[in-house]
């Protein structure tokens, strides 16, 4: 070591001493020189992406099964499948009982269409999940046993049907389970997943409720049964336990109240206390209840899913991490050159001005590369949606300068952009809205429309000149392209409308219906004028795309039991015309239901003599509202076990479903309307405004449009200066 020491104390006379700033360039120089393999990066970002769009599937890591898997995720290939999973439910339409009959030959080539679709996606995932793992999957043999099970019922409903037999097509039940079942559909799986582990909770609760109303049943058995009375329709009242028992069901709903306690209140008041007590024990008390341990139970899982996916995001880009990392002294590192390759990969539409927004957010202190805390942020700074823009000059600053710089013009920008032109315009709706609820034949309101017109219209046309026109008509700007949408369409309408009556052969009522719709929808505006108005609508906006996930668990719900429906009613009762002179229209075609409260309600169109009608029928049993009418008519023209499907129904969508559906929203509003904004938000409009580039006006002012399509050098290595020329940035959300 000595003379180690000392060599190096010789050689310093012949060479120039090498500062410790100098070694760290080089050693920058020398590791972003460092090449890396493709398919080692094609592997990090398949890793990324599954962490971004919260994957959880196990892949094979060999190049060709890469390959596989970032085919299998595009979004080509999953529409695809998207499209074919519709075709197979909206085969619904054209089968017996149809909307539009298809012979039983088309349908059943399209189904086996889009059963050879379904299977070679299946392959597909084979292909790129270890086998073990593919055989493991449970959603994978259901789509496999659903596939089998369908081909086999096809195979016998032709042969039968081809021979004169009556044949139930009982795997048309089946079809939702592809929808569910795909990969692509783990959001929808997630939801079913909440289901399944609420109802442990909820069974509890629902057997204590039907023993609830099972008692009660039978002190109504005793207080009325040996008193002989009759309903409104002459019917004997409570003198049965389990129509005692269908019909209090009824009563926790509300759809029967107070018909169904008027007999007994018709003798003696006294009696109204028992169905009071009735009502605040089971539709009040059990009601609440139910919410409550719906709710409690929802918030508690989906703590639980969060933790699953927090996990599952961190381990896999701590494996993109291990792929990509290099050595730089005693830590490891993801380099500069390497991260900017990776992002390119997986977000490849995202312009270079963006990456290198994300860049300087994860290298904070400009090092050249990024540890690995930082790198694992890339997952969450891609969903962060950032929106771009560039300074433009108004077109009529470059083709009239004077003229746009003027005195008055300032003065009419001025006044544009000053809040009291808002507060104008927010009158003159509130007057709008006074004349729209006049009589259309007076004049003078006839006349008033084509005031108000032309005051919206001038409007856009100042604001228009007041605000860059490519800024105005920017994606985000929805309020703009509402108000001028409307306002254009309006006049149309109304245009047409006044020709229509000018032409002396006015007969289109639907024309003169758009007009007053559009007419209503400009009542609307005035929802923007107020900053908690705007904030609750952006919240309910915000909240639509995870709401679709349980739209799709009620249309998979409601399909099933629409195909049930149809299997077990259709052609019991049938409708034959609002103007109909058919003297079986009185009674649905069935004489069961003669004399009913189902015929003298004219409900007959409410029947499962196709899917739509059917979809309709079970969104008013939703409702609630006289769905006892509805089940009792079809158990008229069936048997009373009938009951069964709208009592399991009414169970499995209004008390379980629409229960954790608003124990959902409750949760996701208060998320949403929550204020709080993430560490990662946090730090991405930090570094905005770091960089002087964020956009600090809530309205389209000054010359700024979206300009995604950025050239690569928009926002290059030159410098804080040219990063700054002409860019602004803003986060969606905000």
């Amino acid at each position: 070591m000595q003379g180690a020491a000392a060599e190096d104390q010789g050689g310093s006379d012949k060479k120039p001493a090498v500062t410790s700033g100098e070694k760290f360039q080089k050693g920058q120089q020398s590791l972003c020189q460092l090449p890396i393999d493709d398919e080692q990066l094609q592997l990090a970002a398949a890793y990324v992406s599954d962490a971004q769009y919260n994957r959880n599937i196990q892949f094979e890591t060999s190049p060709q099964a890469i390959r596989f898997y970032k085919l299998y995720n595009h979004w080509s290939t999953q529409g695809i499948t998207y499209f074919f999973v519709l075709v197979d439910l909206l085969l619904g339409l054209f089968e017996d009982p149809a909307v539009y009959l298809l012979p039983i030959w088309v349908t059943s080539t399209v189904e086996f269409m889009c059963l050879l679709i379904f299977g070679l996606r299946l392959l597909h995932f084979s292909k790129i999940t270890p086998t073990k793992v593919f055989w493991k999957d449970a959603k994978n043999i259901c789509i496999i046993v659903s596939i089998l099970l369908t081909v086999m019922d096809m195979i016998i409903y032709l042969t039968l049907t081809e021979t004169g037999y009556f044949v139930v097509r009982w795997s048309r039940i089946l079809r939702p389970l592809f929808c569910v079942n795909f990969t692509e559909s783990r959001q929808l799986r997630r939801a079913f997943r909440n289901i399944r582990n609420t109802l442990p909770e909820i069974t509890y609760v629902f057997v204590l409720f039907m023993f609830s109303v099972a008692v009660f049943s039978l002190m109504a058995l005793k207080l009325f049964a040996k008193r002989k009375l009759k309903t409104g329709e002459g019917a004997p009242y409570f003198n049965n336990y389990l129509d005692i028992f269908f019909n209090l069901y009824v009563l926790v709903t509300t759809a029967n109240s107070p018909d169904v306690m008027m007999p007994a209140y018709e003798i003696s008041w006294a009696y109204s206390i028992f169905f009071v007590i009735f009502i605040i024990v089971n539709t009040y008390v059990f009601m609440s209840l139910f919410l409550a341990v719906v709710y409690n139970d929802y918030k508690k899982h989906l703590k639980n899913e969060v933790r699953k996916l927090v996990y599952m995001k961190h381990r896999k880009m701590i494996e993109a991490f291990d792929i990509l990392k290099v050595k730089n002294g005693t830590e490891f590192v993801v380099l500069d050159s390497h991260w900017r390759q990776l992002v390119k990969l997986v977000a490849p539409e995202i312009p270079s001005s963006h990456r290198e927004l994300l860049w300087r957010v994860s290298d904070e202190e400009q090092k050249g590369f990024v540890g690995r805390e930082c790198f694992i942020r890339l997952a969450d700074l891609l969903n962060i949606q950032v929106i771009q823009m560039k300074e433009r000059v108004h077109p009529l600053e470059n083709c009239m300068p004077n003229m746009y710089n003027s005195a008055v013009s300032q003065v009419i920008r001025r006044m544009v952009k000053h809040q009291g032109f808002r507060y104008t315009y927010d009158v003159i709706i509130v007057i709008n809205a006074i004349f729209i609820g006049g009589d259309e034949t007076n004049p003078l309101i006839s006349k008033a429309e084509w005031v108000f017109l032309t005051l919206y219209l001038m409007e856009i046309l100042l604001k228009l000149f007041a605000y860059e026109p490519r800024a105005f008509f920017a994606k985000s700007q929805f309020w703009n392209w509402f108000d001028t949408l409307i306002i254009i369409a309006a006049l149309l309408g109304t245009i047409v409308n006044t020709a229509l009556k000018s032409s002396g052969g006015y007969s289109s009522q639907q024309v003169l219906d758009i007009v007053f719709i559009l007419r209503v929808l400009r009542l609307i505006r005035i929802i923007d004028s107020f900053q908690r108005f705007r904030v609750l609508l952006n919240t309910l906006i915000n909240l639509i795309p995870t709401m679709l996930t349980y739209a799709g668990l009620v249309v998979v719900v409601y399909y099933i039991f629409a195909i049930i429906g149809m299997e077990a009613f259709k052609g019991r009762i049938r409708f034959y015309g609002a103007n109909s002179s058919d003297p079986a229209a009185k009674y649905c075609g069935n004489l069961a239901l003669k004399g009913s409260q189902f015929a003298a309600l004219r409900y007959c169109k409410n029947n499962f003599n196709n899917i739509v009608s059917a979809f309709i029928l079970l969104i008013e049993l939703t409702v609630v509202n006289q769905w006892h009418v509805l089940a009792t008519g079809f158990v008229k023209v069936t048997h009373l076990t009938a009951r069964i499907f709208f009592v399991v129904f009414h169970i499995m969508v209004v008390i379980i479903l629409i229960n954790i559906f608003i124990a959902f929203v409750l949760e996701a509003f208060f998320v949403e309307y929550s204020l709080a904004r993430s560490a990662v938000e946090t730090a991405v409009e930090r570094k905005i405004q770091e960089l002087e580039m964020g956009d600090c006006m809530d309205h389209p002012a000054g010359n700024l449009v979206e300009a995604m399509e950025t050239n690569e050098n928009d926002f290059g290595n030159t410098g804080d200066k040219d990063l700054k020329s002409g860019l602004r940035f803003k986060i969606a959300s905000m």
